[in-house]
């Protein structure tokens, strides 16, 4: 059986028997009056009390009536505020009045309206003042303590109409059954308080397992930057090895080819002139050879989709692949031809645009960014805005540094701001005569 579920059963056995006791006191004390009605004994009851009783039918019927509006108001869950405040409130009042038609001489049905307190009540600060306003209720409610200022009818008195043995039979049954409801509060109040104490505890186990979980994400992402930075530094040092075999292998060969025949022909010069020039000829191929080389080394450092397409092309691809990897929406406004750049251009104007999309995601988390690229007089401008988080001290990285040292190798600028996302907006010179106006 579901220990959700062990409560909620608990708490219909309590309003049944709540139920059966209530209706049979009633009928004790409706019988009673009834009896000593016939029997024409009216008057030895009427001495006994201090006021007159309600009509006999009136003692079940009201207190059964009450009964089940107080069960009703119970099926309302789910209310909160005012509501809740109203709900409960109700409950009380009920019961006390039922309480007051029984002449206090049954009490439980308040213990019942606690345990629906505290079974569906959501929150402890909550239930707190309404269960101690009900217990309130239930011992000051007590025949013995009322009775001391206000004048009632004891169910005692009503059992006077009953032969001795009857008498104690009835009573025994009433009392046996209001200890039963007592237990079976107590049964539900234990059932209540362990699934509670089981849901925190679940909620405590649900807690640490998280922030392990966290503390594993934690350590995996701190081992994945590490592995990012190694990658890097062994790239960095791949790429500074090939660099140098490059320079070796083209550079240094020519180098050393052109010293040595610069050498001989110092020597061949006076004896010789015509092998001289055939040796400076030679030379002259070697230096050419040489710059080709070097020429087909720098040019392998160039993206490889310059390479392929041209510039214009080359940004869409980049803006449409870095949209597709990290969802951010990108939009690319061009007023202006990129057509006829020379190499160190299209590479400047490429990296600028990639590095400000990078640094948008990466460190902005920028999820739209607009790149705008137009031409105003002989100055192509590139301004690229971001809804990132901004920065309001920018101190300049790897990134920002190694834009502008692009943009001085063309005479051109760099400016930035952090207060509003981010704008970087780099203006470059056109050289006359290469530059197509769209």
């Amino acid at each position: 059986m579901d220990k959700q579920k062990n409560p909620d059963y608990m708490l219909v056995i309590m309003k049944n028997l709540n139920f059966i006791i209530i209706i049979y006191i009633a009928l004790i004390m409706a019988n009673s009056l009834s009896g000593y009605i016939h029997e024409n004994s009216v008057y030895e009851f009427l001495a006994q009390i201090s006021y007159m009783p309600p009509a006999a039918w009136k003692i079940p019927v009201i207190s059964c009536c009450l009964y089940i509006s107080c069960l009703l108001v119970m099926l309302i869950k789910d209310v909160k505020g005012y509501k809740l405040a109203l709900k409960i409130s109700f409950e009380i009042i009920t019961g006390f009045f039922i309480c007051c038609m029984l002449g206090f001489s049954y009490t439980g049905i308040l213990l019942l309206i606690i345990a629906d307190t505290m079974r569906f009540v959501p929150k402890l600060e909550q239930k707190f003042p309404f269960i101690v306003i009900i217990c309130l209720f239930y011992f000051i409610a007590d025949y013995d303590l009322i009775s001391s200022r206000y004048s009632l009818i004891s169910l005692e008195t009503y059992l006077g109409y009953y032969q001795s043995d009857v008498r104690s039979a009835l009573l025994g049954i009433k009392n046996i059954t209001s200890s039963l409801n007592t237990f079976i509060f107590l049964i539900y109040m234990i059932m209540v308080v362990r699934i509670q104490m089981d849901e925190k505890e679940r909620i405590l186990e649900l807690n640490n397992q998280l922030n392990s979980a966290n503390n594993e994400l934690h350590q995996a992402n701190v081992r994945l930057e590490d592995y990012a930075a190694e990658s890097v530094k062994m790239a960095e040092m791949k790429e500074r090895n090939r660099l140098a075999r490059e320079i070796h292998d083209t550079l240094g060969h020519a180098l050393t080819g052109i010293i040595t025949g610069i050498e001989a022909c110092a020597t061949l010069m006076d004896v010789a002139p015509e092998a001289t020039k055939e040796q400076l000829k030679t030379i002259a191929e070697v230096a050419r050879q040489g710059i080709t080389d070097v020429r087909r080394s720098v040019n392998a450092l160039r993206p490889d989709a310059l390479e392929k397409t041209g510039l214009e092309s080359a940004l869409i691809t980049l803006v449409s692949e870095m949209h597709s990897a990290t969802s951010a929406k990108i939009e690319y406004n061009f007023e202006t031809s990129l057509n006829c750049f020379s190499d160190d251009e299209e590479d400047i104007i490429y990296r600028i645009v990639q590095e400000c999309i990078t640094n948008s995601i990466r460190h902005g988390k920028a999820d739209r960014i607009n790149i705008h690229i137009s031409r105003e007089f002989n100055l192509l401008k590139i301004l690229i805005k971001d809804n990132g988080t901004g920065c309001g001290e920018i101190k300049k990285g790897f990134g920002l540094h190694h834009m502008e040292e692009r943009l001085d190798m063309l005479h051109g600028s760099l400016d930035y701001n952090g207060t509003d996302g981010f704008v970087v907006e780099a203006k470059i010179p056109i050289r006359w005569g290469t530059e197509q106006s769209s």
